[in-house]
């Protein structure tokens, strides 16, 4: 293509010479180079490098209580307090605690080190030509040299306070993580190992909320039962009945198998957990002919004639029974708790 075909937007700038010659403009992306640079206040007044010196290690100590704070809200604020804050409204007091006093934790951290990059550290640009990807020894000691001098411009060896202070909010940090972890559940201490039965306590009925007597209790039927002083409108209730919940049934004492099972009844009257080994559904499925129980979510069976030993199934154990007797009313009574936990197994269990 000539010169003449090239649309005249597109060709370069020109000057006139003296000899009529045509001469090219000056590359217009040219490196304007950098500006000046102008020293700040800090870099000419110790007085006043020391005065942003004690802000970063204010901020740095604004963290570090903060992320105290946060750790004590654990134990200040129960999990289920309430309380009403504007303009947020009714909020949890616990996470509203822990939602500030992190943020400010780490907000202290950060605008610290803002303050002390903008304030303090060398502010004097550089301008470095690339470089192969493959460092030359020379260049491996340049940046050793560089960050020498870096590390020396920061003052991060001469500023003890800001450096002092920044290492105590970055270790205290991280143990807001540390705490977190009790979000996992509360420990479990014993409370998976017993259950609200007790010596003495009457059998009610699940669907009358009246105590079972021994005549109440038919050959061949099945009734649930929950712990007397239990109550549907406690606010634990549900906690409460999926490890205490019962099922009774009554077998004629001479089909019972279980030496011990038998020990343990009351007039062929028997009392076994009602919440499967396997992955604690209830249990409520009765074969009376065969006295299997049939756990409906994965079809674990259960023999109540032979102290509900597993036939068949994922469940790994036998349903725990609980010993009964009457008292002197009449009324069907637990003589204790069950001799070992409820449901399904689980890896602290004894």
């Amino acid at each position: 293509m000539s010169s003449q075909e090239i649309p005249e937007e597109n060709l370069p700038a020109a000057q006139d010479t003296a000899h009529g010659a045509v001469k090219v403009a000056d590359d217009p992306f040219a490196d304007p180079g950098l500006p000046p640079h102008k020293p700040r206040i800090q870099d000419i007044d110790e007085r006043a490098a020391r005065r942003s010196e004690r802000a970063v290690a204010f901020m740095f100590v604004l963290s570090m209580l903060a992320t105290v704070a946060f750790i004590a809200s654990y134990v200040i604020f129960p999990v289920d307090q309430i309380v009403y804050i504007w303009p947020f409204g009714r909020v949890s007091a616990l996470n509203f605690a822990l939602g500030w006093s992190l943020g400010l934790a780490l907000f202290f951290i950060g605008a610290g080190a803002v303050h002390w990059a903008r304030t303090l550290m060398s502010d004097v640009e550089v301008a470095d030509e690339r470089h192969p990807i493959a460092a030359s020894p020379e260049d491996k000691a340049k940046v050793m040299a560089d960050f020498a001098a870096g590390a020396d411009e920061s003052g991060f060896g001469r500023r003890k306070l800001i450096r002092n202070t920044m290492f105590g909010a970055l270790t205290l940090v991280p143990l807001s993580g540390i705490v977190l972890l009790r979000d996992m559940g509360p420990l479990p201490e014993k409370k998976l190992r017993t259950t609200l039965w007790a010596n003495g306590k009457q059998l009610i009925n699940m669907n009358t909320h009246e105590p079972l007597r021994p005549e109440d209790v038919a050959v061949g039927s099945l009734t649930f039962a929950m712990p007397e002083g239990l109550s549907e409108h406690d606010h634990d209730f549900q906690v409460q009945i999926a490890k205490a919940a019962l099922m009774i049934v009554r077998i004629q004492p001479e089909d019972i198998k279980d030496r011990r099972e038998l020990e343990w009844s009351h007039e062929g009257i028997v009392a076994f957990s009602k919440i499967c080994t396997h992955v604690g559904c209830p249990i409520s499925l009765y074969e009376q002919q065969t006295h299997h129980v049939l756990c409906p979510c994965h079809q674990s069976t259960f023999d109540l004639s032979d102290g509900a030993r597993v036939i068949f199934g994922p469940a790994g154990h036998a349903l725990p029974q609980l010993r009964i007797g009457v008292n002197d009313k009449g009324n069907l009574e637990a003589l204790g708790d069950f001799d070992e936990p409820v449901g399904p197994a689980f890896w602290e269990r004894g």
